[in-house]
């Protein structure tokens, strides 16, 4: 089976397959839609961003892959994998490989890519290196706003949410330490282009939002202190502009699991729960090197003298 780069030959490959591929970008497909569709393929023509696709061929069967990244972001995403039936092939690790030099050239150090737990992809991206550093679900709380009228009026008037700007990015940026795990931090770190929302000036209760065609995704950092939370989630769901009937999501991560209770008294409704994997592409320090200390011209190093010791 070759691998090379997908062309305008394999056109029909696309359209054959545009309903059979696997979005391994849980907020990029929830609020984009199909990765093979119209709307996902606008994305080759985004300047800001590196995308590649590949095809493994041969044998009757064609996979298809392909991946993304941000300039200026440490990691690159795993975008799709095609088709769902035959994720199980045994070429399927070779052609991630492919991918995943490609993002080594753009200058990512890992790939993250989130998948179904029950998936045929999960075992595949083992296979080709990949670990599980996090679980994560999609909440759809599209209809939480009506438990508003079901709330005492002074706690949603506690709920005073405002958009987040410049100036909150170092607050943020503690919040994030305090909530996510260390060992987290180099895979997935905070991005400084924050769009959302918080509530206080304290900010121990940031929203990140992402919107699409499709829908709208949020992403929480709730510090465990913050008081209220069915409520000021339900306030900001209705108070979200723009939102033209498109559904919206909450991304809760197994490090903030404690929040799905106050989903569930919400009436929110629980998508499968999904593996977060990387794959890491280098390690800062390969090997030891024994240097030695050179003295430039000119300068000369005199010894320390002790002339007495007192006790």
């Amino acid at each position: 089976m070759t691998i090379r780069p997908l062309d305008l030959r394999d056109l029909h490959h696309l359209y054959r397959l545009r309903g059979n591929a696997v979005g391994l970008d849980s907020t990029r497909t929830l609020t984009r839609g199909n990765p093979l569709g119209a709307v996902g393929l606008m994305a080759y023509i985004n300047p800001a961003r590196h995308i590649y696709a590949s095809i493994a061929d041969g044998d009757g069967v064609s996979l298809l892959g392909g991946i993304i990244h941000t300039r200026g972001e440490s990691f690159a995403r795993l975008l799709y994998l095609a088709p769902s039936s035959r994720l199980d092939h045994p070429d399927l690790p070779a052609l991630i490989d492919h991918l995943s030099a490609e993002a080594g050239s753009w200058g990512a150090f890992h790939i993250l890519a989130e998948v179904n737990e029950s998936s045929n992809a999960f075992d595949g991206l083992r296979k080709a290196g990949f670990s599980v550093y996090a679980w994560q679900r999609m909440w759809n709380i599209s209809q939480v706003a009506e438990a508003t009228s079901r709330l005492v009026p002074s706690e949603v008037e506690a709920s005073d949410w405002m958009r987040v700007d410049s100036i909150h990015w170092a607050a943020i940026q503690s919040l994030y330490q305090q909530i996510v795990p260390p060992l987290l931090h180099p895979v997935e770190p905070i991005s400084p282009r924050t769009v959302g929302w918080m509530v206080g000036s304290s900010v121990k209760c940031y929203v990140n939002v992402t919107q699409g065609v499709y829908g709208i995704v949020l992403a929480p950092l709730i510090h465990p202190e913050v008081v209220d939370v069915s409520a000021k989630i339900a306030s900001l769901v209705n108070q979200l502009p723009n939102r033209r009937n498109r559904p919206v999501y909450l991304c809760v991560r197994s490090y903030q699991a404690w929040l799905e209770p106050a989903l569930e008294d919400l009436g929110a409704r629980a998508g499968e729960r999904q593996a977060v994997m990387v794959k890491h592409l280098t390690r800062l320090v390969r090997d030891e090197q024994t240097l030695l200390a050179t003295q430039p011209p000119g300068v000369s190093v005199q010894p320390s003298r002790v002339s007495r010791m007192h006790k």
